[in-house]
């Protein structure tokens, strides 16, 4: 049986003109049966696709994923290895031997992996077996930063400023660097999804960026080969969705801005971009439909550019593969990306042009990541509660997902949890409703950065438009520190505790009577007197019932409550002064609740009068510092130490390098000292938490 984000991610609105393709397929042969060659939310997107064409699926799985999602989705599934990528999903060994155990026809890639991997493709077509991609050729050069530069300038194509070879070495990055001129992007000539990719903005820089963007290229792709080129500054990420066949034709469905990202990964995208005007947009799509012309292209692919303030766009790279953020494309165009993509690779031609796509609406996509939201690095555990948005009448919601409730975040993959996708007329209606989806998405198990994508949605400058690759950074420059909790904000917060406090308290008269300390006190006989402590200020609240309304006084100032929210439901949906509100009820210890309003987490103290007439004499605790200790923030591999034992290292210097998550993750000394004790070693796969060093101050 599908999962309830199985069937809910599947909602395009088929336009009229497509309706013949789309609804029955168009009687077009495929295929009988197609191995996925991938895992996670893509690998199940890819079958819900299959499935409606009637297509058998073969799902593959490792070690970690024997019981993922995708492989019980599927009607099919073969072991291909341990946990680690390199020994299972990047093991083109073990997909051979699994397509020819079951007799696929073709393989799809998804994203990532070997999506982009030539050999693979080439592999699959001596044994007769369809890559549903784009040719060899096409993911040779398009694959190789270096050859879809020069690629992209034969063809017509902006291209940045750089050099235009392999960068051998740190030095000779460093000589490099000053002839193009501060800042540079370093960068990965196979890389891809972020990975191999560093700023530099000075020589200390350089020569930091090329040790680690070669490290996580080598890790990512197993190809360390390095480029370099000038960094446009303030650029937004504009990238063009092209879709050709085997025929020569070739149209694009638009843009998508990708401009909000954290370590060169996207968090945010949204399509159209509220930048681009109808002029650049047709500009950019011819650009991107004459590059790929030029390699014979004829599947899905992504055509990425950088656009500076005045509008002037450059060729960054084409991902020849399906794209994370396809979504949002599909939902504006109409299209099934997936389902093009198989046709083509059957030898059909698109059954539209250019003048066929147009833009519907708007649509906005959030990835949703298992990651600290203040260091942005990711966090694994057990999803012990896991509830998705639904959605209302008039409302669009999608979500992508390869987890359900009970799913592990292994440190082994890519930390995303889901894609969740809006779509609404315009993309006012498209942030109202994401916001909403936000709001009522519960994750638990898990950290994860709910809170810090609920933030950059309300941001004045994120609704104007007024965004570059450098919003994260600018906004946040030490990580997200929380929403500033506001007048309404603690209405709220006051206004669910009281409600929670009193429905708890009512639905278990007998334990109340046996623990008083949890029982309201209604000190009139009428009202119920409750004194809330929040980040260190102090509420009085009464509060008087009517059935499912309260009536709140709160220092002075009333305000109506009214929520249907019963015991045990995780999520309360409450209405504040005819305001609807969500609120998500974490635990409770003791006179202590833990509440989230708009993905922050808040600690909300709830007293009687007696409890807080004794609450005023309790001495506060205080906690030795553990500054001069450095833990892992993240599961992973302590892949380099640059200090010993009686080193004196300077604060914010990066002095251990951990990979978790394909990314090389820098940890910075948390103060100036002597090194006393290093307690893990170059190699040692550490847990979150574990102690590395520690520093004598």
């Amino acid at each position: 049986m599908f999962s309830r984000s199985f069937v809910r991610g599947n909602f395009l609105r088929v336009p009229p003109r497509f309706r013949k393709a789309y609804c029955n397929g168009g009687n077009l042969k495929t295929f009988d049966k197609i191995l996925i060659a991938n895992r996670g939310e893509i690998a199940c997107r890819v079958i819900r696709t299959c499935k409606e064409m009637g297509i058998s699926c073969v799902s593959v799985f490792s070690d970690a994923d024997a019981q993922a999602l995708h492989v019980r989705m599927a009607d099919e599934a073969v072991h291909i290895g341990p946990s680690v990528a390199t020994q299972s999903y990047l093991n083109v060994d073990a997909i051979l031997d699994a397509i020819s155990l079951t007799g696929a026809q073709a393989v799809h890639p998804g994203y990532g992996f070997l999506s982009e991997n030539k050999e693979f493709a080439k592999e699959l077509a001596k044994r007769g077996v369809v890559f549903i991609g784009p040719n060899a050729h096409a993911i040779h050069v398009m694959g190789d930063k270096l050859e879809s530069k020069r690629t992209a300038t034969e063809a017509g194509v902006n291209i940045v400023p750089g050099y235009d070879g392999i960068v051998q070495d740190s030095t000779e990055a460093v000589k490099l660097a000053k002839e193009i001129g501060y800042p540079v992007m370093l960068k990965a000539s196979a890389g891809g999804g972020g990975k191999g990719m560093r700023i530099a903005w000075d020589e200390k820089d350089v020569i930091d960026g090329f040790h680690l963007a070669t490290e996580e290229a080598k890790t990512a792709v197993n190809d360390d080969r390095m480029l370099i080129e000038k960094f446009i500054e303030k650029p937004r990420h504009i990238e063009v969705q092209v879709l050709g066949d085997e025929h020569g034709n070739v149209v694009y469905l638009n843009e998508r801005e990708c401009s909000i990202q954290r370590r060169n990964q996207k968090v945010i995208e949204e399509a159209p971009s509220t930048f681009i005007d109808p002029v650049t947009r047709q500009s950019m799509g011819q650009q991107a439909v004459a590059l790929a012309k030029s390699v014979q292209y004829n599947s899905a692919g992504t055509v990425e550019f950088l656009v500076d303030p005045q509008k002037n766009f450059y060729f960054l790279e084409m991902n020849t593969r399906l794209q994370v953020e396809h979504p949002i494309t599909e939902c504006i165009t109409g299209v099934d990306l997936v389902k093009e993509m198989i046709l083509s690779a059957a030898g059909h031609k698109l059954s539209f042009t250019q003048d066929d796509i147009g833009i519907n609406g708007w649509a906005v996509e959030a990835r949703i990541y298992a990651e600290d939201p203040v260091r942005f690095l990711p966090s694994v555990g057990y999803l012990s509660k896991y509830i998705e948005p639904s959605q209302a009448a008039n409302e669009m919601i999608r979500v992508d997902t390869g987890i359900e409730e009970g799913s592990t975040i292994s440190m082994f993959y890519d930390p995303m949890i889901s894609k969740l996708v809006t779509h609404g007329k315009d993309r006012s209606t498209a942030l109202t409703t994401l916001a909403k989806a936000l709001d009522n998405y519960c994750i638990k198990g898990v950290t994860h950065n709910i809170p810090v994508v609920r933030d950059i949605i309300s941001h004045p400058d994120f609704i104007s438009g007024d965004i570059s690759t450098n919003f994260i950074q600018e906004v946040y420059p030490n990580g997200f520190q929380g929403r500033k909790l506001d007048e309404r904000g603690t209405e709220i917060l006051i206004a669910a505790a009281s409600f929670i406090h009193i429905k708890r308290t009512n639905a278990a008269p007998a334990f109340c009577n046996q623990n008083r300390q949890m029982k309201s006190a209604k000190d009139d006989g009428s009202k119920h007197i409750l004194f809330l402590l929040i980040g260190g200020d102090s509420y009085k609240v009464e509060i008087e019932e009517n059935h499912d309304t309260f009536f709140a006084n709160i220092n002075g100032k009333q305000i109506k409550i009214l929520s249907e929210w019963q015991l045990g439901n995780a999520i309360v949906n409450l209405s504040v002064d005819d305001v609807k509100e969500t609120i998500h009820f974490e635990d409770r210890k003791g006179q202590t609740m833990d509440l989230r309003l708009y993905g922050d987490k808040y600690s909300v103290q709830v007293l009687n009068s007696k409890q807080a007439s004794m609450n005023e004499h309790v001495p506060q605790k205080s906690k030795d510092s553990l500054a001069h200790i450095l833990k892992a923030p993240m599961p992973g591999i302590v892949k380099s130490i640059v200090c010993k034992e009686g080193d004196e290292v300077e604060k914010g210097v990066a002095i251990v390098t951990l990979e978790a998550m394909k990314m090389q993750n820098p940890l910075f000394a948390p103060l100036t000292g002597k090194v006393k004790t290093i307690y893990v070693k170059e190699g040692d796969s550490i847990a979150e938490d574990d102690l590395i060093l520690e520093l004598q101050v």
